[in-house]
């Protein structure tokens, strides 16, 4: 809820929505820091759809659905797992697992929370006519198809707290994906009108929606009905939804927004003199990157294409972007992963096109106008509603100087919008991605993004080599060997590109005078239930 591209995910830092500023004017004059009694402000975005569990899978809603519902598992601050709805999760061959629920669940009307209502969800989530943007994380179960509608014959119902789950093959990390949101459940009234369903869910977890006011807010109260190990320690979480993050960063300041997890550029150098002790920079589970639709002219998947793209990558100075821009709170990428996650190493065959060498760059390009010459401008887009002004700007100035290329940045008003033509595919050059892990396994940075058909492969990449090595390391019961398995699919993406890795970014961000207990996890997203407010 996987963005950066996309599931959680495409994440984006910043905002939504021009039609924030009245809300942003009356949060600024709230003294009370916007959430009085108790209730806690937060930096939010404009969610891009309705909020459905299965086609969420962006920052702005992921970060609400995440509330509203709770699924088998949760995951705790540093990414272990915890049972939340499941008593127990249990397999003897990682290919079919029994579930276990805990009794008395129930979602906030009232209505039991059952193995249906995970089975119907599921289903629901899996189904090709729905076009769920979450549906890629089914395809392991027995019955999925991207081909036809068809029912998820791994699943079996055995009684109301019981279900089992039957995959086409091993995979040894699948239940540590139980917790992502594409397999929270759904009450039965979500059937009979989805699309409604999603303007007012219903969920399990430990909010419930108050008021979703578009463009400007989005206000949750406690569910005093959740049972879970997230149980809310306010009177509330309002995700107000900023023009820019320079205001947000103002407003935290003055106390009148209690947490916010994106810096504004113009305060990196100074946000922890700042806020002091309430600053917050720790490693995280994302990666930005810039991406490039493999169907478009000039970078296509096959040798012109991949020289270009070589010849890009080569040209980015990674490291001195990081020093003088980013002040320690980014690290240059040596892989499509992140160094929070088990497995992750910097020695990767092939990673050498990440390293700046403005000789090679231009050895590359000059291969690939050999075959077909490249005009116009290369462009890289993004939306201004977030921090990515400067860096975008950073990195086309690297590629011009050294390519001798036009390059510029290309600006979308919002996030909504920029992801709007992303997902229909009309970009033609490179636009702005990267990954926020759904769970903490490295499967999930490569194979939502970059398997053939995954819901968040933007670039619509495929290789038939890379699928076979992530399927070879899910399959992998020993976690060392599937680490190694999971280094050659990468060696496969460096020779190919479909996205030009750029640094890993720190969860950082900040809190008001006004809160407590105030602890980012382990995807760099704040535990917005456990933070305290007088």
């Amino acid at each position: 809820m996987n963005s950066l591209i996309m599931s959680r995910r495409a994440f984006g830092a910043g905002v939504v929505s021009a039609a924030a500023l009245a809300a942003l004017a009356a949060c600024s004059s709230d003294s009370t820091g916007g959430g009085a009694d108790g209730v806690v402000t937060a930096l939010g975005t404009e969610p891009q759809n309705p909020l459905l569990p299965t086609n969420t899978n962006e920052v702005g809603g992921g970060r609400i659905v995440d509330l509203l519902f709770a699924g088998l598992y949760s995951y705790a601050a540093d990414g272990s797992v915890v049972n939340e709805v499941a008593k127990d999760i249990t397999t003897t061959d990682n290919q079919t697992f029994t579930v276990t629920l805990n009794e008395g669940w129930t979602f906030s009307d009232g209505t039991p929370v059952t193995s249906d209502s995970f089975i119907k969800a599921w289903n629901y989530g899996a189904l090709l006519s729905n076009a769920q943007l979450s549906s890629y994380f089914f395809e392991p179960i027995q019955g999925f198809s991207y081909d036809a509608d068809s029912e998820l014959t791994g699943l079996k119902k055995v009684s109301d707290t019981e279900f089992t789950i039957t995959l086409n093959a091993p995979q040894s990390d699948f239940p540590l994906s139980l917790g992502y949101s594409a397999f929270y459940p759904l009450p039965e009234s979500a059937f009979a009108d989805m699309e409604a369903f999603g303007e007012n869910p219903v969920g399990n977890g430990p909010y419930a929606l108050s008021k979703w006011t578009h463009n400007e807010r989005c206000e949750l109260v406690p569910n005093e009905k959740y049972t879970g190990p997230r149980k809310a320690a306010n009177k509330g979480v309002t995700f107000v939804f900023y023009t820019d993050n320079d205001a947000a960063y103002a407003d935290l300041q003055a106390d009148a927004v209690d947490v916010i997890d994106a810096i504004p550029d113009s305060a990196l150098s100074t946000f922890k003199n700042d806020l002091g002790e309430r600053a917050v920079n720790q490693p995280g589970a994302i990666i930005q990157c810039f991406a490039i639709d493999v169907n478009s002219e000039h970078f296509k998947m096959d040798e012109e294409g991949r020289l270009r793209r070589k010849a890009l990558s080569l040209a980015i100075n990674r490291k001195e972007i990081c020093d003088t821009i980013y002040y320690s709170t980014r690290t240059p990428a040596s892989d499509f992963t992140s160094p929070v996650i088990d497995g992750w190493s910097e020695d990767v065959a092939g990673n050498e096109v990440l390293v700046f060498d403005e000789a090679a760059a231009k050895q590359a390009w000059a291969d690939a106008d050999a075959i077909s010459p490249f005009s116009g401008s290369f462009t890289i887009a993004y939306n201004s509603d977030g921090p990515h002004k400067t860096w975008v700007d950073a990195v086309c100035n690297s590629i011009k100087n050294v390519l001798g290329i036009e390059a510029a940045g290309q600006a979308y008003a919002t996030f909504k919008e920029l992801r709007t033509d992303i997902t229909a595919h009309s970009l033609t050059s490179g636009f702005r991605s990267g990954w926020q892990g759904d769970y903490p396994s490295m499967g999930n940075f490569l194979g939502a993004v970059y398997r053939t058909g995954a819901g968040s492969n933007d670039a619509q990449y495929s290789n038939p080599d890379f699928d076979a090595l992530l399927d070879q390391a899910a399959q992998t019961t020993d976690q060392a060997q599937a680490t190694e398995v999971y280094k050659q699919a990468q060696t496969v993406l460096f020779a190919d590109l479909p996205a030009i890795p750029l640094w890993y970014q720190n969860g950082f961000g900040g809190y008001s005078t006004k809160v407590s207990d105030v602890q980012f996890g382990w995807n760099s997203t704040p535990l917005y239930y456990a933070i305290t407010k007088a």
